[in-house]
């Protein structure tokens, strides 16, 4: 097989399996694995694949922002069960950091019952859901992104920069085990990061839609995180890698409600 045909039988078994290993290339094809290492570093520079530890993955679009009303339908029995698992995190008279996003929305939901608790977030319809509860509320005001929901800018940042809160739960556009948690533009990266920075301790939620996705800009490393809450639609590969690096809690998605 030339080399050139060799690359484009790699590209198609990327497609069917979506991750290939060196190794078990190299014996496929009857050829060495410096052979292999040539051939993905080739489709590495023509931007068709991405390098992972012992093998590649294909090099999918980049994730770009959803309006609200878009993303608030998709995976909704996935997020409601995230949600019941993050709220047993939360413990009495604590204050706690809600990034915007379905998902923390899910939790804003299960807090509306509870009483000393203070809740601080950018997210308008976190707060409208939280108006009618016990619930103390502190909304990080800023520039409104129409369409999302979503408060940023100078004024979010600076009032994040003020404060510490016992529990952040960071929300997720893009998640990828070498690239991180990932987002669309830097002046979200730069408001996550100031709430990772106010937090005692930061839980990313995130279905497992979001994984093994790259978004434009990052804003931490899993490592940099405490845990990670998701559903169980990853493959037990998938889960074993995020434990490399993180403590991770997953939502079964048949749980009673």
């Amino acid at each position: 097989m030339l080399p050139k045909e060799r690359r484009t039988w790699i590209l198609e078994q990327l497609s069917k399996d979506e991750k290939i290993d060196i190794d078990q290339l190299a014996e496929q094809l009857n050829v060495s694995a410096m052979t292999i290492r040539r051939d993905l570093s080739i489709l590495e520079e023509e931007e068709k694949i991405i390098r992972t530890f012992g093998g590649a993955i294909l090099n999918k679009p980049l994730i770009h922002e959803t309006p609200f009303l878009t993303k608030e339908g998709k995976y909704s029995r996935q997020k409601r069960e995230i949600a019941r698992k993050a709220v047993t995190l939360i413990q009495e008279h604590s204050t706690i950091l809600l990034d915007s996003g379905t998902t923390t929305l899910e939790i804003a939901r299960l807090l509306k019952d509870k009483k000393n608790l203070t809740v601080v977030t950018n997210d308008i319809k976190i707060a409208a859901e939280l108006m009618d509860s016990e619930v103390k509320v502190i909304v990080a005001g800023g520039e409104l992104q129409n369409t999302v929901g979503a408060l940023f800018g100078p004024l979010t940042e600076q009032i994040l920069k003020s404060i510490h809160v016992d529990l952040f739960f960071l929300g997720a556009h893009a998640v990828h085990v070498e690239a991180g948690i990932t987002v669309t533009t830097f002046e979200k990266a730069s408001i996550k990061k100031l709430m990772i920075e106010a937090a005692g301790t930061t839980w990313m939620v995130a279905d497992s839609s979001k994984f093994d996705q790259k978004s434009f800009t990052k804003v931490c490393d899993l490592s940099d995180l405490d845990g990670l809450i998701t559903d169980d639609g990853l493959s037990s590969e998938d889960l074993e890698k995020i434990k490399e690096h993180l403590k991770v809690v997953t939502a079964e998605v048949g749980e009673a409600t």
